[in-house]
């Protein structure tokens, strides 16, 4: 960046570092990158360290990404097509780690389509080891948390993802089907077929009454705080959305989005680039009661019906005052009683001494059916497996099953 390029080329560099930030791990939407093309405009492009916390201030949203910003930032705006080249990838991987894993290399250098170094040999053992006590990199990979993935985790981890199969179980309708061997006699379907043969009465026609899955609707946070879980679960609801009919999904940080149409695209990239452009609050703040008290009264009539299932994606951080506390309440319990199943999906669940400190959490907790982990795949194992049978008979709002 050392002269000031045409808009075009600039245009095109940007949109590239963009996604090389999203690959990364990083919630890039299109309002962060109108954002930074902006904020390109108002500073002189000759200097570097200008273009550097110009584009960190509008597209980092968290102190965490920094140091993963900086690293993509000299890497990219060196070289935009750094990812052709191993010797960068290299000098990338071997740089200072961030304070937490994943390390920034490895995962920038998965998200440059690079390989990360080979791990170091490791040493020969003094004594045996019970390989018994052994874990695989698939159970491994089941249990890690995604907030602690890097890009190749999250990559395999929404592989795996796609694989899960949602069999809800079936619930009678009101309409029946012909069956030889039903249960009901359908008398007239006996008189139709006597009538065509004269009115004599030759076989008595029997019936089943039909049984399907009822319907399922998705309340996910998009909130700073669930950013990343809900760029995993997206993949989820887009398999479940794409392997059966009536699902329904929305989206709310400060507003209500309904994606159901863009998910129901057979190519999951195509269907997240139709939700980018439709959800104007990603990794934003947070209004669970207000986002709730608009779905009851826009969405709750068109898709509860028929013994709906709802899963309420939202780690319950709601941070009102007494009013908006109020609101919440009277939005969840309208919310339960308006579906045959209100599962509360909270990724806080994953820490083994949890404690419902928030007031949101507080309010929410009483009015929930089930209140569940989902913060990796093995508790999203665990919710295909509740949502195959039927409903647990217990408390409302007790944490029930999942791997923490």
């Amino acid at each position: 960046m050392s002269g000031a390029p045409p808009a075009g080329a600039l245009a095109a560099n940007l949109l590239g570092f963009g996604r090389l930030l999203r690959r990364a791990g990083l919630p890039i939407g299109p309002a962060e990158m109108l954002a930074g093309a902006e904020a390109l405009t108002r500073i002189d492009l000759a200097d570097r360290r200008q273009a550097q916390a110009a584009l960190r201030a509008t597209l980092v949203h968290r102190h965490e990404h920094q140091h993963l910003f900086d690293h993509a930032f000299r890497l990219w705006w060196r070289d935009p097509e750094a990812g052709r080249h191993a010797a960068a990838m290299d000098a990338l991987s071997q740089g200072q780690p961030p304070p937490k894993p994943p390390p920034d290399g490895r995962r920038l250098a998965a998200a440059l389509g690079g390989q990360a170094p080979p791990p170091p040999p490791p040493q020969k053992p003094e004594r045996e080891v019970d390989a018994s006590l052994t874990v695989s990199a698939s159970e491994a990979l089941a249990k890690m948390d995604f907030e602690a993935m890097g890009a190749a985790e999250l990559a395999a981890a929404r592989q795996e993802i796609r694989r899960l199969a949602l069999p809800l179980d079936k619930r009678p309708t009101r309409r029946f089907r012909p069956d030889p061997a039903g249960p009901r006699a359908d008398l007239r379907a006996t008189l139709r077929h006597a009538m065509r043969q004269g009115g004599e009465v030759s076989a008595l026609h029997r019936s089943r009454r039909v049984e399907r899955p009822p319907p399922l609707v998705a309340i996910c946070d998009i909130s700073g705080s669930m950013a990343r879980y809900a760029q995993v679960l997206l993949h989820f609801l887009h398999a479940v959305t794409n392997d059966r009919d009536r699902v329904s999904t929305f989206l709310f940080g400060t507003r209500l989005t309904n994606i159901t149409r863009p998910l129901r695209h057979r190519d999951a990239e195509v269907a997240f680039e139709m939700v980018s452009h439709l959800v104007p609050d990603w990794s934003g703040g947070t209004r669970i009661g207000e986002a709730l008290d608009l779905f009851n009264r826009q969405w709750g009539r068109r898709v509860l019906g028929q013994g709906a299932v709802v899963l309420l994606i939202t780690d319950g951080l709601e941070r009102g005052d007494a009013a908006d506390l109020a609101r919440l309440a009277a939005a969840t319990e309208r919310l339960r009683h308006s579906c045959r199943r209100l599962i509360w999906l909270n990724p806080l669940l994953r820490y083994s001494g949890f404690q419902p400190r928030s007031q949101g959490i507080r309010t929410m907790l009483p009015l929930v059916h089930e209140h569940r982990p989902v913060h990796n795949i093995e508790s999203l194992r665990a919710l295909v497996r509740t949502l195959s049978g039927p409903a647990p008979r217990q408390p409302m709002g007790q944490p029930v099953g999942g791997s923490r």
